[in-house]
């Protein structure tokens, strides 16, 4: 790096007025430097180190000799940048979301948090400042530029000493500037020679040359921002009114229990509310915090992009941060620039930078603007680039390091869920408040009594502090009420299933991107599945091909072609490729690169004797027309040495040969292609597709090269010639269906998701691998309009499109607008589809579904940036396990809300009727707090995380309108809370006398009639979780032993509450048990959970289970329960003779 005390700055030879040069050559005022500005505002910035901007100080009051105008502003904008963090998704939701947010349906799309206008005004404003400062800084470099060259003064600085010739300064100004001049003297892409880069093989790539150019220009990471710390989800979990009311109340009642009975013995009640108020916030937190954890490590995974790189002149396949400055990398359509960078050569580049500009136009690339920007994409053509600078000391780097993304986005569920809990939540605080009044009135006219009969308020005589004190817990109660009416494990538990979702899923080769897609996936109705790479292996070989006229059966048999015909389709492959052949690290064999397609017809190329190196010597390509999925072709012109045009064509077979002319037969002689030869090629084209081949052609012609544009320019427009070719070859591809692709396929039909096949490959080929997948199962399946061809259905008027699109079963030949086509129509029919894609084109269709999958190994950038979910191996076995994730994500919840809700109704009903009717509540806050903790974090956590079944794939899909609660849950839910809710009052009103405790102590005998209820209460949930893990199965300990989480948290909480009962009674207001009473709560716990032994068709349930209410077996389960009910009178009939005996 140069020292900016030894830049000294240059003056202008020649003046410049405000237009650019001074008029009349009238001579400069003293005062003036070169920009025209007072050159008593000279300084040297000390941000850029070294740059100097000529603008004065004043303008942006700043001290002058510190900081140039532009970087100035730069700096100090990223500065405050914290303070006003940009997000970067604009689907993400702000942290006050409730306040800032609404729910809308889209309808191309789906649910989506729409944010506040005007915050998101501020956010775009805020990045529009960014890229504005990036374009002045870019302006003010290039106006000065131009000075300069006019005037024959434009200086590079002394290249800087070390490893290479050019320092990171000179190339981050040349990238910023785009200075097209600077590059022009470090050589244009001979810049490579300063930076130790060999164009054709690239940089050496060993440890060592990796560590020096990482040590001399950076890595390409950037700083990202922190995370929210626990202690910030500490924080906000603290936040809940309810529990700061509880702790309020817990101090005041622990002074005034200090204070009437010493500290001694006065602190257990407000201590073990506080205790229990804390420990539910910091559970909270923990779960929060680990989820929030998971949910960072899943983004980066996202944003870890893999490309290819050009090392030891070898392709290889690298992390996106791990580029470094003078690697040679190949881009393609749909990729993402990883750097910023500068063209070695371009065919038909088109580049889209509205990530950077904020404009959409498409810019192309070639000498006139070689600078390639971080973060863009690539719209069209190919080319390589060399890169010059990586992470921080690229725009898109400096962008990125002063943003941060927001990963707080609720679903369609989370919403839902919302609005239950606040609904909910609404009716316990109403109840609360209504026990609030009664309890308060209650006491203060005389009617609340202690448990020996004494009145607790007598007006006059009473103590105030006793007043007090009798209030704060009369309070306590009524907000412990409103604590436990409130379901917040409802949008816990669907944070905590979506994380461990999430992460299931990666190892399922399946990257989330979007968090609604997990719970919409569950929903498909429809899947519309690619053919190449998802449902075969994409493991391309020639295994026939027809070379002239004859059928080469081994592509050896070369001696077989006339030396003309050999020579022509051998420069047709290994020009008219984006793939290549290297040799390998040993020298044995050789290496191919290139898409699966590229690579067989590459690899056959070699089997006829090709020398890859050596033909693509010979010529040079003029211009390349990429391969385009709509035109179903790729072209390429390469001009000889002896100055002739050659321009050869490779693509679909069909198509391709309706362009052919003429063909090339045995003896090399050029003839005329008449019906009777076109006939017999497409009859050979439609035997191959028939064995499920791709068929593939290749053709040339001629070109004068007088017509050949001659500029950049010209080039750029001109269409390549495609009419009167010369049929070279036709092959055969053979790329076999993926092993169990065929379960997968009949797996997702039992599971009411209808497989639909959406190929650009010929209808016969499409044909014959969809009988191989099970998708067409007999020769009537295999007809209009099952079976249909890409322009076809896109001929169709939109009504009948719609008619036809739900029979459809495989689309042949189709462009990726027919997919788009395909898409609307089967939504506007009420699928929630489901499709995959791989190129930059399958963007719209991705876009449109309901969830769109893209190909992780085939995947352009783009496709994956449309996409809801990334299929990491390109398998239709993993799209199958994403939809058992979503279905089970959707199960999960069920189970928890019906979990959630008997808990809820059933204290609720409990406390409010004892309030109301006696003015003492059997379950008091410390022990409805613990019930709290048990039903929303250890619940959720418990149930959320329940694998995915075989059960979740034998029913329909769930419907877009369908209730969360559906008739199954509210008849268990309902029947068992009244189950508890009587069990539990019976208990509470007649415990003394059903538990023989009328000759105790009232106030002894009280606590263990309060202590069994609230025992037998939790136990009762404890039971309640084995039954809400199958609400509609029988069978509720089925594959539980898979579940080692459910089983823990279930053993945790019981061993917990043994403790409770047992040695923290004075925290809890409970007594020991012994073990007759201890036997009373189990069986009152086990009479309301369901258990099935045997077929359910040979046995009913052992106990009580509203699955069978209106069956035959209603009558069975009502004796059984007759039965059981019986036990439990004789158990607490027998209490006090167990109690004796013991």
């Amino acid at each position: 790096m140069s020292n900016s005390k030894n830049s000294p700055l240059r003056r202008r030879n020649n003046d410049l007025e405000a237009g650019g040069s001074r008029a009349n050559g009238a001579p400069p005022a003293e005062d003036d430097d070169e920009s025209g500005f007072s050159s008593s505002n000279l300084y040297i910035c000390n941000f850029c180190e070294g740059h100097s901007h000529n603008t004065p100080s004043d303008q942006v009051n700043m001290p002058t000799h510190s900081t140039c105008s532009s970087c100035y502003l730069q700096k100090r904008y990223l500065e405050e940048l914290p303070q006003h963090p940009i997000r970067i998704d604009p689907l993400s939701i702000p942290e006050d979301q409730h306040d800032q947010a609404a729910l809308v349906l889209n309808a191309s799309r789906r649910f989506r948090y729409t944010l506040d206008l005007k915050r998101e005004e501020e956010r775009k404003q805020r990045i529009g400042t960014i890229r504005a400062h990036v374009q002045a800084i870019r302006a003010a470099y290039l106006f000065k530029d131009a000075g300069n060259r006019e005037n024959g003064t434009l200086e590079l600085r002394p290249p800087p000493s070390g490893d290479f010739g050019i320092g990171q300064e000179q190339l981050t100004s040349m990238s910023r500037e785009h200075n097209v001049s600077a590059l022009e003297i470090y050589g244009g892409a001979r810049l490579s020679n300063l930076l130790k880069t060999n164009l054709e093989k690239g940089i050496q790539g060993d440890d060592t040359d990796l560590v020096k150019r990482r040590n001399a220009f950076g890595s390409n990471v950037y700083p990202r921002k922190k995370g929210r710390t626990f202690w910030m989800f500490l924080w906000e979990a603290w936040q809940d009114l309810t529990l700061i009311i509880l702790m309020v109340a817990a101090v005041a009642s622990l002074a005034l229990g200090i204070k009437t009975e010493g500290i001694k013995e006065g602190w257990y009640d407000g201590g073990s509310i506080a205790f229990a108020v804390i420990l539910v916030i910091v559970v909270t937190a923990v779960s929060d915090y680990r989820q929030s954890l998971q949910f960072q490590n899943l983004n980066e995974e996202k944003q870890n992009i893999h490309m290819e790189v050009i090392r030891g002149g070898r392709r290889i396949e690298i992390s996106i941060y791990d580029v470094v400055v003078g690697d040679v990398v190949p881009l393609n359509i749909g990729d993402q620039v990883p750097t910023d960078g500068v063209l070695i050569s371009a065919h038909s580049l088109a580049v889209d930078e509205s990530s950077m500009t904020g404009e959409s136009k498409i810019v192309h690339k070639g000498t006139k603007d070689p600078f390639l920007m971080s973060g863009c994409k690539i719209a069209d053509g190919s080319g390589t680039m060399l890169v010059t600078s990586v992470g921080t000391n690229t725009e898109w780097g400096l962008l990125m390091a002063s943003i941060s993304e927001d990963t707080g986005e609720e679903t369609p569920l989370q919403v839902r869920l919302n609005g239950v809990a606040t609904f909910i939540g609404i009716v316990g605080l109403s109840v609360a408040l209504v026990v609030l009044v009664l309890d308060v009135c209650r006491y203060f006219t005389g009617h609340s009594k202690d448990p020996d009969g004494t009145v607790q308020f007598r007006k006059g005589i009473t103590k105030v502090s006793d007043a007090v004190d009798d209030a704060i817990k009369i309070v306590t109660v009524a907000v412990t009420i409103v604590v436990v009416a409130v379901p917040e494990g409802l949008p816990l538990a669907v944070t905590l299933t979506l994380a461990y979702s999430m992460r299931k899923m990666m190892a399922d080769k399946a990257l989330v991107r979007r968090l609604s897609a997990c719970e919409t996936m569950g929903s498909a109705t429809t899947i519309c599945s690619d053919k190449t790479g998802t449902l075969t292996l994409n493991q391309m070989a020639v295994v026939e091909a027809y070379v002239g006229e004859k059928k080469i059966d081994h592509p050896e048999n070369k001696s077989e072609l006339s030396p003309m015909l050999y020579s022509l389709l051998i420069e047709g492959i290994a020009q008219n490729t984006n793939g290549g052949v290297y040799a390998s690290e040993g020298g044995v064999n050789l290496e191919v690169s290139g898409s699966p397609t590229e690579k067989a017809i590459l690899s056959w190329g070699v089997k006829l004797g090709m020398n890859f190196e050596a033909v693509r010597s010979e010529s040079s390509v003029l211009y390349v027309f990429p391969f385009n999925s709509e035109k179903k072709r790729g072209g390429a012109a390469v001009r000889l040495p002896d100055g002739q045009v050659h321009i050869h064509w490779k693509g679909a077979a069909e198509i391709i040969l309706e362009a052919c002319t003429q063909y090339i037969d045995a003896t090399g002689q050029f003839v005329a292609m008449d019906e009777d030869k076109m006939i017999f090629f497409q009859k050979a084209i439609e035997n191959m597709a028939a064995t499920s081949l791709r068929c593939v052609a290749i053709a040339y012609r001629s070109y004068e090269s007088e017509k050949v544009p001659s500029n950049e320019e010209e080039l750029v427009e001109w269409t390549l010639p495609a009419n009167d070719l010369v049929l070279l070859a036709i092959v055969g591809i053979k790329d076999p269906c993926r092993p169990g692709v065929k379960d997968a396929v009949r797996l997702c039909q039992n599971a009411g998701v209808k497989v639909r096949m959406v190929t650009g490959d010929n209808l016969q080929t499409a044909k014959a691998i969809a009988f191989e997948c099970g998708i067409l199962d007999s020769d009537a399946d295999a007809a209009e309009p099952n079976l249909i061809e890409g322009k076809t259905f896109r001929a169709l008027p939109d009504k009948e499109r719609e008619e036809i699109a739900d029979r459809i079963s495989v689309m042949g030949r189709s462009s990726p607008n027919d997919k788009l086509l395909l898409v609307q129509a089967l939504r506007k029919g009420g699928h929630v589809v489901a499709v995959t894609g791989d190129g930059t084109n399958d963007a719209p269709a991705l876009h449109e579904a309901d969830i769109g999958l893209a190909m992780g190994i085939s995947g352009t950038e783009v496709a994956k940036e449309s996409s809801d979910i990334i299929i990491l191996d390109d398998n239709f076995a993993s799209v199958v396990k994403v939809v058992r994730w979503g279905r089970s994500v959707y199960a999960n919840i069920q189970k928890f809300i019906q979990f959630q809700l008997t808990v809820n109704v059933a204290a609720l009903i409990i406390n409010v009727v004892s309030a109301v009717s006696s003015g003492q509540v059997p379950l008091n806050a410390v022990q409805l707090l613990w019930v709290n903790l048990i039903m929303d974090t250890l619940g959720a956590l418990a149930l959320a995380t329940e694998p995915p079944t075989d059960h979740l794939m034998h029913r329909n899909p769930v419907g877009r309108r369908e209730p969360l609660i559906t008739n199954i849950m509210w008849r268990n839910l309902l029947i068992q809370a009244l189950y508890q809710v009587c069990v539990l009052l019976v208990l509470n009103f007649q415990g003394r006398t059903l538990l023989h405790l009328e000759g105790d102590n009232k106030e002894h005998a009280e606590k263990v009639k309060n202590t069994l209820i609230f025992n037998a209460f939790v136990l009762c949930q404890v039971f309640n979780e084995f039954n809400a893990r199958k609400p509609d199965e029988f069978n509720v300990f089925k594959g539980i032993t898979k579940n080692k989480l459910f089983i823990g948290i279930v053993g945790i909480t019981v061993v917990l509450q043994v403790l409770i009962i047992e040695l923290l009674g004075k925290f809890t207001k409970t007594v020991k048990l012994n073990w007759s009473m201890w036997l009373t709560s189990i069986i009152i716990g086990l009479l309301r959970s369901v258990a099935l032994v045997g077929d359910p068709s040979e046995m009913c349930i052992l106990h009580f289970n509203p699955l069978c209410l209106g069956t035959s077996k209603f009558p069975q389960m009502i004796n059984q329960w007759n039965s059981l009910s019986l036990s439990l009178s004789l158990s607490i009939q027998l209490a006090p003779l167990l109690q004796l005996g013991s």
